[in-house]
């Protein structure tokens, strides 16, 4: 399928899906985008939202786990301590990096699965996807 001929719905799929455990990459889609003369800033809006939406799910999902669960998918009890020590050690901070390749999406997973205030959460998550894609917008004008 052809997202960049679905417009500011496909940037929106797939910044959400990029979010989750799905290895797709919003910021090259996001450059095809605006070098298809997108508006770089609906573009960038769009982005955000959906790239945010997707990790207010993942944090739902963590919210919802059980250790059961976790054991389920392959995360043994060593690697979930490991997170509970993190989540400890810096707390919701960790939101702010929600955006980092292969290991932001956990990390969101784990302060909803340890608890972590939601919408601080909420704030860091998007605050630290807009940037980026801020950057990109940027880079690209």
């Amino acid at each position: 399928m052809d997202y960049v001929s679905l417009g500011f719905f496909g940037l929106f799929l797939i910044t959400f899906l990029s979010a989750t455990i799905l290895p797709l990459s919003s910021e090259v889609f996001l450059f095809l985008m605006l070098s298809n003369h997108y508006d770089p800033w609906n573009c960038l809006l769009i982005a955000t939202l959906g790239n945010s939406l997707g990790g207010i799910t993942n944090y739902a999902i963590g919210r919802l786990g059980k250790l059961s669960w976790m054991k389920k998918i392959g995360l043994k009890e060593d690697k979930i301590e490991r997170y509970s020590l993190k989540v400890d050690r810096y707390g919701v901070w960790l939101a702010f990096f929600s955006f980092v390749p292969l290991i932001g999406d956990v990390l969101i997973v784990a302060l909803g699965y340890f608890r972590a205030n939601f919408l601080k959460v909420v704030f860091l998550l998007v605050l630290g996807k807009f940037l980026r894609y801020l950057l990109i917008v940027e880079l690209y004008l």
